[in-house]
């Protein structure tokens, strides 16, 4: 039991009475996510999924560009709201009877949130202006619900009360800031030009919050539950596997191609998980908690990346289905490039949390031009389905040669960083 001006969690685990929210014990043992933590992450299900689809349908109909634009958006606001809640429930999280009303208001902003991404997409393609209003509505609703949750740890926590205040302020002025946007009618292209300050400030707030008396969240505790929302985005890569398995089947019975796209788009899915996990990242972060900010930020271009991972499997069940208006090579980009972009920033992560070995370094670039070649090939001709297999096994490949080699590198790099925290 934590004490002093720890939080003091209730002494009788099956009532949730009123406690002190006085900050958690950044080193407390066999931390883990709770129940409502993962009641939380489902809702982000529902905002991956709709951006997915959105982003396939746009791709589809080579509108790529305003389509990757609107999904940057929507990806940016979905994976900061969750961002926002992870780093606060890591150091305060009470669950009191309080804290779990909060949450499950902030819960209903995400869901919001997820109803707004959709009229975001169409605006943005149609070029007139950017509907985002549903989305901000649904900010809105987060956003006091985590003003409330500052306020209070500012209250019950003296210690950190200047810190806790700064956040409730940062994140209540850049808040009005997103609804003065709203209310300017402008152009696509004027309406992110004003955004853009926006974007910054979103970002800077928690560095010049904790500039002095930084918050205790929990390293440990942080990695799993980055860990838990790579799962959920992974999730929409399994839909799209079998989405794309079920258009080849439905247009040409059980053939070879469907037996390649469905072995090929549950082991592309399969391999990311995989790869994901090959980075240590609680012990890492755990001897390194001043790399907070760019193991945080870090992630969400590897998020992003594994969400347009499962548009771009929707996007070959839409060209399988004839149902798409660009070419095979396309097709099979849309799936290859995101997982370029998920091996880079995830290797990227690597190198800034461990130091960037040989091995690491090779198997990146196995990836990166394997996957390459999977868009070339398609441009001359190869299917769908068999380019979706040489990418599944580029894959494989890189985490058969990290098996053989690359842990030993891992292993020196924690003992090094381990043996410097003392």
């Amino acid at each position: 039991m934590v004490t002093g001006n720890l939080c003091a969690m209730s002494s009788n685990p099956l009532r949730h009475a009123l406690s002190r929210m006085g900050g958690r014990d950044p080193h407390e043992k066999h931390r883990t996510a709770t129940p409502l933590e993962l009641f939380f992450d489902l809702t982000f299900v529902i905002a991956f999924g709709v951006a997915g689809n959105q982003f396939a349908h746009a791709v589809a109909e080579a509108h790529f560009w305003p389509g990757l634009l609107a999904f940057s958006f929507a990806m940016f606001a979905v994976i900061w709201a969750w961002i926002n809640f992870t780093w606060f429930a890591s150091a305060y999280d009470t669950d009191d009877w309080v804290f779990r009303v909060v949450t499950m208001l902030q819960m209903v902003g995400v869901l919001i949130l997820a109803m707004g991404v959709e009229p975001v997409f169409h605006s943005i393609i149609e070029g007139k202006h950017v509907d985002n209003f549903t989305m901000v509505l649904g900010y809105i609703v987060m956003r006091v619900a985590l003003i409330f949750q500052w306020l209070r740890a500012a209250r019950q926590d003296p210690e950190r009360r200047e810190t806790c205040l700064r956040y409730a302020k940062y994140v209540a002025i850049v808040q009005v800031g997103w609804v003065v946007v709203l209310l300017v009618d402008a152009s696509v292209l004027n309406t992110f030009l004003m955004a853009a300050p926006l974007f910054v400030m979103e970002m800077a707030a928690p560095y010049f919050a904790e500039r002095n008396i930084r918050t205790p969240w929990h390293a440990h505790h942080i990695a799993e539950r980055y860990g838990l929302l790579a799962i959920i985005a992974l999730g929409e890569c399994l839909i799209g596997a079998i989405e794309t398995l079920r258009a080849i089947v439905a247009t040409h019975q059980w053939s070879m191609d469907a037996a390649l796209v469905g072995l090929s788009g549950t082991g592309l899915a399969f391999a990311m998980w995989w790869i994901y996990f090959i980075l240590p990242s609680g012990p890492a972060l755990h001897v390194q908690r001043h790399r907070s900010w760019v193991f945080g930020y870090g992630h969400m271009p590897i998020f992003a990346a594994i969400a347009a991972t499962g548009a771009g499997l929707h996007v070959a069940a839409y060209y399988i289905d004839h149902e798409a208006h660009i070419p095979a090579a396309a097709a099979v980009a849309s799936i290859a490039i995101p997982i370029i972009v998920f091996k880079v920033s995830l290797s990227s992560l690597y190198g800034i949390m461990l130091g960037m070995d040989r091995e690491h370094f090779w198997s990146t670039a196995l990836v990166v031009l394997g996957l390459a070649s999977s868009i070339a090939l398609a441009a001359a001709g190869a299917s769908v389905p068999a380019c979706m297999l040489a990418m599944m096994l580029v894959l494989g490949l890189s985490i058969a040669y990290d098996e053989r080699r690359g842990h030993k590198g891992r292993a020196a790099a924690l003992r090094r960083l381990e043996t410097a925290a003392g």
